[in-house]
């Protein structure tokens, strides 16, 4: 997307932010690239930032920096007066693996102090991973905020952008494969399928966000019974079991890339489809072929990707890389708010 078409969608979510303020958690301490994000975020009155870490550092940091942190609220874990409190709900939701005592040495980090901040409805989502791991981010989140009523699963999503071009692309980032999970007794209690199915169905939520109308096709290397193999067959049945989940998604699959995206193809291989040819939401069959897919897209297609974007989840909470920039924490704070 060029840099005009690309401000565009964020200035549409942080002006619908400013109308309807949230508060999120930036739990990466003091490390420069947090404090320019956060300072432009609050001085712009996008969102309520809350820092983790103690008003020293806090206060060194915005004098070598240059940012003013005057409008975010800072939280020592080990002044907070309301840890007694965590502690007790934290032992409650972990009951019989964390006692008091370990709860409050976790709590002492940023990362589950910051997610326990989220569950106890101080803030309405964290953004970490500046300085933390992808595990040390979604660990505290899958433990602690757990997914919401109707999902079993959490997934992810890429945004990509290039001009006035959008797709979305799931999951690129937490699924390695699917698998059926089956009970102490031997019975599957929940499919494979069902499970690509909702990362579809979800990642086809997440694209409205971005003002994308979901197009979904289910990918393969098949198209309509061209191929066999077990992938296919999880994408074909996937594709059935979304449409349960939401009778008014358009989907379809079993679609090779070529079928999806191109009308020539589409005609050839799978005609009437109300989806291939002009797919904009794009569902992988494992991890392997999504986290390939959006970097061949990133790297030679020159399209930006946001993400990853975890969905399921109670509350947002999202991943950074370790590698990422001051723009970036600011644009996914944006994503991750706009998600509450």
């Amino acid at each position: 997307m060029n840099q005009e078409g690309k401000m565009n969608i964020f200035d549409k979510l942080a002006m619908r932010l400013k109308e309807d303020r949230k508060t999120i958690v930036l739990p990466d301490g003091p490390d420069p690239r947090v404090v320019e994000a956060a300072s432009r975020l609050s001085q712009e009155d996008i969102l309520n930032v809350v820092l983790i870490g103690t008003e020293e550092e806090f206060e060194k940091a915005s004098k070598e920096t240059g940012f003013d942190l005057s409008k975010c609220e800072i939280i020592d874990p080990l002044k907070y007066d309301e840890m007694s409190n965590m502690v007790d709900k934290m032992v409650e939701l972990r009951k019989g693996k964390v006692d008091a005592q370990k709860a409050e040495q976790m709590l002492k980090q940023g990362n589950y102090f910051g997610t326990m901040l989220v569950k106890m409805g101080k803030a309405e989502c964290l953004l970490g991973g500046a300085t933390y791991s992808t595990a040390d981010t979604v660990r505290p989140a899958l433990q602690l905020i757990k997914t919401k009523p109707g999902s079993k699963l959490v997934s992810s999503c890429f945004i990509l952008m290039r001009d006035e071009e959008k797709l979305a692309m799931g999951d690129c980032a937490i699924n390695i494969d699917y698998q059926d999970t089956v009970d102490k007794e031997g019975n599957v209690v929940y499919t494979a399928a069902q499970k690509l199915a909702e990362v579809a169905v979800e990642t086809a939520r997440t694209a409205k966000i971005f003002e994308i109308d979901p197009k979904v096709a289910m990918l393969s290397f098949s198209t309509k019974g061209s191929g066999k193999g077990a992938t296919v067959e999880l994408s074909r049945e996937a594709t059935e079991r979304a449409k349960e989940m939401d009778s008014s998604l358009k989907i379809d699959g079993e679609l090779q890339f070529d079928a999806a995206v191109s009308p020539e193809v589409a005609k050839t291989k799978c005609e009437g489809s109300n989806v291939a040819g002009s797919a904009n939401t794009f569902i992988f069959p494992c991890i392997e072929a999504g986290n390939i897919g959006y970097k061949i897209a990133q790297r030679l297609g020159g399209f930006d990707a946001y993400g990853p974007i975890l969905q399921g989840l109670n509350a947002p909470i999202n991943d950074l890389s370790r590698g990422c920039n001051a723009d970036e924490i600011y644009t996914m704070a944006i994503i991750t708010a706009a998600l509450a």
